[in-house]
């Protein structure tokens, strides 16, 4: 598979991230895509178990590693979610009171703070929403307010001691309408 989203990463434990909208390794909602590709922007429910004893915070971030922009695209990043937080509620991405207490939500490829729905552009063949949650040593992940992902992703590096991913595909026909996934394309680029 190509442009892994795990390239370079620790290894570490593996703990479980599941949803009750969607499976991993299937499609998501139409909900969860784009306002512009035909969904409503809104992020799904997320529930996690198994994380490493020593757990004291986690980041949650949503990256498509097969966006055709060279260096992927990323729809969220949720910090600071308290260590003994099991779940996210659907629609936690654009709505601040449905966020735990304590987390905070950073940058994402718009530069934005919200969940951007899947969009693949049309015609790119599949892509894969990787939504990963990492359990982190320390409380709190002091970045800046601005912070990109990818300073997130280097700040959190140090600090990671568990890993838990789920994957949502979305695909885009050629007319611009979304359309089944074909599973024989995945990775694939194009």
């Amino acid at each position: 598979m190509t442009n892994d989203p795990n390239w370079k990463l620790p290894t570490v434990p593996v703990f479980s991230l599941t949803s009750p909208d969607f499976t991993d390794g299937d499609e998501l909602p139409l909900w969860v895509r784009g306002a512009a590709a035909g969904g409503e922007d809104r992020s799904p429910e997320l529930r996690w178990e198994g994380a490493p004893a020593g757990t004291k915070s986690y980041v949650l971030t949503v990256f498509d590693p097969d966006a055709p922009s060279g260096s992927g695209f990323w729809h969220w990043t949720l910090i600071d979610i308290p260590g003994d937080v099991t779940s996210l509620a659907r629609g936690a991405g654009t709505n601040d009171t449905l966020i735990p207490t304590g987390a905070a939500r950073r940058r994402n490829e718009y530069g934005s703070d919200v969940f951007i729905g899947a969009a693949p552009p049309a015609g790119t063949g599949p892509h894969r929403y990787t939504y990963t949650l990492s359990a982190l040593d320390v409380p709190t992940l002091e970045v800046a307010a601005d912070a990109t992902p990818a300073i997130i992703g280097l700040r959190l590096r140090p600090h990671i001691i568990g890993r838990a991913q789920l994957i949502g595909l979305a695909q885009t026909g050629t007319d611009g309408a979304p359309e089944p996934v074909n599973h024989n394309r995945l990775g694939s680029g194009n």
